[in-house]
């Protein structure tokens, strides 16, 4: 057992889930077969901020968006197809290396199109050590079980798709055959054993909960009594043709499947957890947990109370799980925080808390926290924007407005996700109406105009070039 350090800077442990639906906890009581134990106990010591938003309803300009403390709209990423690390900033564990931390990475790389060796590989990003994969070559995701040259081999067509290409170590090419969820966690728990005696950074990316859930180990699957499903085989149906039957409402035992993987990485979480009691370090660890957008109601997750899903401006698509816990700085007993919160906090709250100077996130478009997550003041965002270009939005203390284009993307997100998008204004009322479920736009004609100009100079700000909604 190691030996805290007594006085020292705190450790940080961020863990990003993918997908994760905003009812999946089975703290929040929502769904009897939900069972994440170990979020719970996180969330029972330490604060869940209950207003917490993600930057876009998609993966890859939300994660540049965490790792830049900033707007992605800043260099032009809106959706996948525009989608890139921020080149010109200074990242969140370049922050941390300089401060004298371990940095290390264990997971989903997803920014954009990644390339090996480029500026979005967590090696060319201020992370020391790393264990990954590169989401942007294969469609977004990770395979569950299969990374290697033989996966690639084996699936041919639909390697890419599937996401079984291999790993990297650092900068190093690797193969695994194996759970990665397990092993991502157990990559986590070693970089901590390794460094319990200096301050670390510890950055744990699960691909779990994404789809495709019903990877799982055949162990699992027998355990569980589910049955097996199959990869897509290119030599028996079109990819579109195959995708289709294995997302809501087609897949048998979808949401099963969903919450078995869901329950599996809470477990490597609260091994994580477990670790740092067993080494004494817990009452000086950060530990943050949140997710890169909202549920993925076509992966079966649930957003329940809220509106929408995953790829829309709906709050199921922003609004995200956000827990914090640090015994040892005060942010701990199980309570709320109410204040808007964005996952761009994280980069100025966090570096605050390891004593960097203001100047080192003081480019930053989030704010600091930590003494709203104390419980010393209100705290929060006055506004959040979000920009997508086919939909924007704004959130106002308790008004929302935002606007879809009536067009081909919103149709094909509908045919393609099942997404319901409803073209147009809507302005609601969030704090009597969370759901979304009736459009006071006709009704307040003066909050929809003060809320579309102050949506147009925020947008003139991060992006001059933008024209004007």
């Amino acid at each position: 057992m190691s030996v805290a350090r007594t006085g020292a800077r705190p450790n940080v442990i961020f863990i990003l889930s993918d997908d994760h639906g905003y009812a999946d906890r089975s703290a929040l009581g929502i769904d009897p077969a939900v069972r994440t134990p170990n979020l719970d106990r996180l969330a029972a010591s330490g604060v869940s901020c209950t207003q917490a938003y993600v930057t876009a309803p998609i993966c890859s300009p939300s994660r540049a968006a965490i790792m830049a403390g900033q707007y992605q709209q800043r260099w032009g990423a809106k959706w996948f197809d525009s989608s890139a690390f921020g080149e010109h900033t200074t990242t969140l564990a370049e922050q941390f290396a300089e401060q004298g931390y371990a940095t290390g990475y264990f997971g989903k790389v997803h920014y954009g199109t990644e390339d090996a060796g480029d500026r979005a590989c967590p090696p060319q990003h201020g992370f020391a050590e790393s264990f990954y994969g590169l989401a942007g070559q294969q469609m977004g995701r990770l395979h569950y079980l299969r990374h290697s040259e033989q996966a690639v081999a084996e699936y041919g067509p639909a390697a890419t798709p599937m996401g079984v290409l291999p790993l990297y170590d650092g900068k190093e090419q690797v193969a695994y055959e194996g759970f990665l969820t397990a092993e991502l966690g157990r990559r986590a728990r070693e970089f901590v054993a390794d460094h319990a005696a200096e301050p670390f950074f510890c950055m744990l990316a699960f691909n779990a909960i994404h789809n495709f859930c019903f990877q799982l180990p055949a162990e699992e699957l027998e355990q569980r009594d589910l049955p097996a499903y199959g990869d897509w085989d290119p030599a028996e149906t079109e990819y579109l043709e195959w995708y289709e039957d294995v997302i809501w409402p087609n897949l048998d035992g979808g949401r099963e499947y969903y919450l078995a993987q869901l329950e599996l990485m809470d477990t490597q979480i609260g091994l994580l957890l477990d670790e740092l009691d067993r080494r004494g370090l817990a009452e000086n660890t950060i530990v943050v947990y949140t997710t890169d957008n909202g549920g993925s109601t076509c992966n079966f997750g649930v957003n329940t109370p809220l509106r929408g899903t995953k790829y829309t401006i709906d709050e199921g698509g922003i609004r995200v799980p956000f827990l914090v816990r640090w015994p040892g700085g005060g942010i701990t007993g199980g309570g709320d925080f109410e204040g808007l919160t964005s996952t761009m906090d994280l980069y100025p709250s966090l570096l605050s808390a390891a004593g960097a100077p203001a100047s080192a996130y003081a480019h930053c478009d989030g704010v600091e926290q930590l003494a709203g997550w104390r419980g010393q003041v209100a705290g929060g965002h006055e506004h959040l924007f979000w920009d997508c270009g086919f939909q924007w939005a704004v959130r106002d203390s308790d008004w929302k407005l935002s606007w879809i284009e009536d067009g081909p993307r919103a149709a094909d997100l509908k045919h393609r996700e099942h997404a319901s998008l409803e073209p147009g204004l809507r302005l609601t009322r969030l704090s009597t109406d969370v759901g979304e479920t009736v459009n006071l736009a006709d009704q307040h004609p003066d909050v929809v105009a003060r809320l579309q100009e102050k949506f147009t100079a925020w947008q003139r700000e991060v992006d001059p070039a933008a024209a004007s909604p």
